[in-house]
């Protein structure tokens, strides 16, 4: 394998534009190569085959879409409360809008995830790590509820974000007062933690 990281890098950030665009199934080493501009045949050298490029897909999606530690620390400088998680997940929803692109893929890995039992394991593992540090980082930051509140949110983040990227305006007016998608973020929040 060709040892060029920088190289290497593009490719796999010209594979998650493709896996966003064409989906799992337009997902060839010919394709990845035209969305980099490189000459045909570049990523056959760079990756042993599709599942390698899958799983370096996965990584750097996780790169792409963690959130600034700049930010984070900056958020922890609020107090401890409903308004705090609220904040955070209106910084994962800008974060989504921003990088429309990395989450649509992520989309996509999972559902190839569903037709590859190989790679859903491989994602499982990755999804459910970032789902336990989660609850981990939650914890620690002496958030309001648990495991199961954050769990929650997740859920609802996830669903969310799905309408709201895929679906635009779809959920305009669903929730009397609420605007998509700040409104519901907020009102996600209020019904699943505990009162102040």
């Amino acid at each position: 394998m060709v040892r060029n990281p920088e190289r290497r890098a593009a490719l796999v950030d010209a594979g998650v534009e493709v896996l966003a665009a064409e989906g799992a199934r337009g997902l060839t080493f010919r394709a990845v190569d035209t969305a980099a501009g490189v000459p045909t045949g570049t990523s056959s050298n760079y990756f042993a085959n599709r599942d390698d490029l899958l799983h370096q897909i996965d990584a750097r999606l996780h790169q792409r879409l963690a959130p600034d530690p700049a930010a984070v620390e900056k958020l922890l400088a609020r107090p401890r409360d409903r308004a705090l998680v609220t904040a955070f997940m209106h910084d994962l929803m800008g974060r989504a809008q921003r990088d429309r692109t990395g989450f649509l893929a992520l989309l996509e890995m999972r559902l190839e995830a569903g037709r590859r039992p190989e790679l859903r394991a491989s994602l499982t593992t990755s999804l459910r790590g970032d789902l336990d540090e989660g609850i981990a980082f939650h914890t620690r930051a002496g958030l309001p509820g648990g495991a199961e509140e954050v769990t929650l949110i997740y859920l609802g983040m996830l669903g969310l974000i799905l309408e709201h990227l895929t679906m635009p305006g779809m959920l305009d007016g669903a929730i009397p007062g609420a605007s998509v998608p700040d409104g519901v973020v907020a009102r996600l929040v209020e019904r699943i933690l505990p009162g102040e």
